[in-house]
């Protein structure tokens, strides 16, 4: 599962990519810096892990990750193959969500493209270039399904149907992820086409440092606009983010953090918040050689969670002993946690809890 950052050129995406990950991507006070897409898995943080780690003291401690890609700036026309329009709709239809950068905040020594600072203008361009590339998807399949439907074929009646309405509404100027139909509908007929614009998303308002810990007119100006948008907003300054990260350790990074008056680093929120987006969430499993918290959808299973280790242990799956993490953390010890009848022990059907902390027993 992977998350793509999205945006005009120069509104801090790769500034944003750099802060988020060890790697360095190119970032530069000129449009088009990014041309090949920069993927990096980062680390998820969660305090959890620490505290079972000082409980458990094991050899060495693995957080659970997420994979995201810092894909070239979008223009005006990309649909038609403008600027690196092309490439940048290849990339993003990859991923599995979209991290949507805006910039909201003047600055007349960084160079905006079209010249001035709009982030609903910008947000719209690049709502505009998606929604054209899905009508072209959408278009080219109704054509085919045309040729059954008029044969009275009811399946391909019924995909026309669907079809037309997502045209329709993308005509409209909505995406597709908005629309208002049955469930069942949506994952027979548009999932298979992997439409950009039903991606989820998160709007990343990219702040100065005056703003940084309240907002502004252009962060309440995205904020109206994506009201009725099913999507998540947050806030934060990439330039702040990148001056934390060359801190090079943690007391220096508490002092500036104290001092901008925040709790944890915008970077540290802004994993969380795509980890959620993907709709993901984890579990842990605690011993003395490792502390370990693994990847999972949520609503998945048991034998789900216990493939993600490794793909016997699904098959083979017998049953999973869980300890709830409030649990692990208030007794301290599994004995203790067994003594106090806290431990429980599931079946095929149990769906696992973020923050379980969970034994597999297997035979293959």
């Amino acid at each position: 599962m992977k998350a793509g950052i999205v945006g005009l050129p120069n509104v801090g995406k790769s500034t944003l990519f750099n802060c988020l990950s060890n790697t360095k991507a190119q970032s530069a006070n000129f449009p088009f810096c990014t041309i090949e897409p920069n993927h990096s898995i980062i680390n998820v943080p969660d305090k959890r892990l620490a505290a079972l780690q000082d409980i458990v003291k094991p050899e060495k401690v693995i957080p659970a990750t997420v994979e995201i890609v810092d894909i070239a700036g979008l223009v005006k026309g990309a649909s038609k193959g403008e600027g690196l329009g092309n490439k940048f709709l290849a990339n993003i239809r990859e991923t599995d969500a979209i991290i949507h950068v805006l910039r909201c905040f003047d600055n007349d020594n960084i160079t905006h493209v079209d010249g001035s600072v709009n982030p609903v203008r910008d947000k719209e361009i690049i709502d505009i270039e998606l929604q054209l590339k899905d009508l072209e998807s959408l278009n080219n399949r109704i054509e085919k399904v045309s040729r059954a439907a008029k044969s009275g074929d009811k399946e391909a009646v019924r995909e026309k149907e669907v079809l037309s309405e997502a045209i329709s509404h993308l005509e409209s100027s909505n995406n597709i992820r908005c629309i208002n139909m049955e469930q069942d509908d949506i994952k027979k007929y548009l999932i298979p086409l992997q439409l950009i614009t039903s991606k989820p998303v998160l709007y990343v308002c990219n702040v100065d440092e005056s703003s940084v810990n309240s907002t502004n007119s252009h962060v309440e100006s995205v904020r109206s606009l994506i009201s009725d948008e099913n999507a998540n907003l947050i806030i934060l300054a990439a330039g702040i983010e990148s001056e934390i990260n060359e801190l090079e350790n943690f007391e220096e990074r508490r002092m500036f953090l104290d001092d901008l008056g925040l709790d944890v680093p915008g970077s540290s929120k802004l994993i969380n918040a795509t980890y959620d987006l993907l709709n993901l969430h984890t579990y842990f499993t605690a011993g003395p050689k490792e502390v370990r918290a693994w990847t999972i959808p949520k609503m998945a299973t048991a034998p789900e969670a216990a493939g993600v280790i490794h793909t016997d242990f699904e098959k083979g799956f017998i049953k999973a002993e869980v300890i709830a993490y409030s649990d692990y953390i208030k007794y301290k010890t599994e004995a203790k946690v067994k003594e106090a009848g806290k431990m429980r022990v599931e079946g095929k059907g149990y769906i696992v809890n973020n923050g379980d902390v969970i034994h597999f027993l297997f035979n293959v």
